[in-house]
C-alpha cells in the first residue's frame, strides 16, 4: 500500500536565487532527503513519517523537478549543492543530516566536500562518489554499459522529446521493470511520477543534470584531481541488484572518507532501495542518525 500521511505540509522556500518546493513533517534536528532521477519528493514517501517521529524532515523537489523552479542553468554539482546549503540556512538551521539517493546522493557527496560545516551526518543510497563514478565511467566497460543512458542524454533536445512521446512506458520501464520488487510501485505511484515529469520544463531540466556532468568544464574540473576527503560520519547503503551502478563503485571508499564509515549491501532489491525495501532503509537510517547514547 502506498503511504499517505495528511500531516505532511507542502511549502516553498527561496534559496540560491530560485524557489524550491518541499514537503516537511516533524520537529527537532533537521534531516534533508534528496531524490534522484527521474523522481521528486514522493520517492521518500515511506521515510518521511518514520523519520519525522524523531526529526524535522524536509524533502525538496530538486532544482528543475516537479514544483520547484526550472531555470535554464545551474545543474552542475556545485550550484546544486549551493541550493541545499541555502535551504539549510533559510530554514533557520546551521547543520543538517543529509540523505541522498541517485542524483541526490551525488549532490550529497559534493555538499559534504564543499560545505562540510553544514552537515552532521551523511547517508548515501545507491549513489557513487562522483570521483569514483568518473573513474569507472572512463575505464570500466561494465559501468559504461550500465550507464549508456548518460551518453544518450547528451544529444540536445532528442531524449526529452522521445520520453515525452512515450511517458507512460518510460515511467513503467524505469521504475517497475528495473525494480527487483515490482510490487513497490502501484498504478497510483507510476501515475504520480508521470504527472510530475509531464510538467513544463521538467524533462529538459532533468537532461541538463547529465549534460552538465559531462560538459568539458566538468571533466576539466574533476579529471586528475584528488577530491577533498569526506570528514563527517558516513553511511553508504548499496543494493546488491542495482541495474545502474555496479559494486565496483563502492571499492576504495575508505580512502575518500576521513571519518567513521559504514558500507552495507542490501539484498533482494534494485536501484529504488527506499521504495523497494522501505522498512530496511528506515531501520538503517534511524540507527545511523540516532546513535545510542553512551552511558558513563
Amino acid at each position: 500500500m502506498t503511504a499517505v500521511n495528511f500531516e505532511w505540509q507542502h511549502q516553498f522556500i527561496e534559496t540560491n536565487d530560485i524557489h524550491l518546493h518541499y514537503v516537511t513533517q516533524g520537529q527537532g534536528e533537521l534531516v534533508i532527503l534528496l531524490h534522484g532521477f527521474p523522481e521528486f519528493w514522493y520517492s521518500w514517501r515511506h521515510q518521511i513519517p518514520a523519520l519525522a517521529r524523531h526529526f524535522k524532515v524536509v524533502v525538496p523537489d530538486l532544482r528543475g523537478y516537479n514544483d520547484s523552479d526550472k531555470p535554464l542553468s545551474g545543474y552542475d554539482l556545485d550550484t546544486l549543492s549551493a541550493d541545499i546549503r541555502g535551504l539549510i540556512e533559510n530554514l533557520g538551521y546551521v547543520r543538517a543530516h543529509i540523505v541522498g539517493h541517485d542524483w541526490g546522493g551525488l549532490i550529497a557527496w559534493n555538499l559534504a566536500q564543499k560545505f562540510p560545516q553544514v552537515l552532521n551526518r551523511l547517508a548515501i543510497l545507491n549513489a557513487p562518489h562522483p570521483y569514483r563514478f568518473w573513474q569507472e565511467l572512463a575505464g570500466n566497460l561494465d559501468q559504461l554499459r550500465r550507464s549508456w543512458y548518460v551518453l544518450a542524454f547528451q544529444i540536445p533536445g532528442l531524449p526529452e522529446w522521445l520520453i515525452r512521446q512515450n511517458l507512460k512506458d518510460f515511467v513503467n520501464n524505469v521504475f517497475r521493470e528495473q525494480a527487483v520488487r515490482k510490487g513497490a510501485f502501484t498504478a497510483e505511484d507510476t501515475q504520480r511520477y508521470q504527472e510530475a515529469l509531464a510538467k513544463p520544463g521538467v524533462l529538459a531540466a532533468a537532461m541538463n543534470y547529465y549534460r552538465s556532468s559531462l560538459s568539458p568544464q566538468s571533466w576539466l574540473h574533476h579529471w586528475g584531481r584528488s577530491p577533498e576527503p569526506i570528514t563527517v560520519p558516513t553511511l553508504m547503503l548499496w543494493s546488491e541488484e542495482d541495474a545502474f551502478f555496479g559494486h565496483k563503485l563502492t571499492e576504495g571508499m575508505e580512502r575518500l572518507i576521513n571519518a567513521p564509515f559504514k558500507l552495507k549491501f542490501v539484498s533482494h532489491c534494485g536501484h529504488w532501495m527506499q521504495q523497494e525495501v522501505p522498512q530496511t532503509v528506515n531501520r538503517e537510517l534511524l540507527n545511523f542518525l540516532r546513535p545510542p547514547i553512551l552511558k558513563g
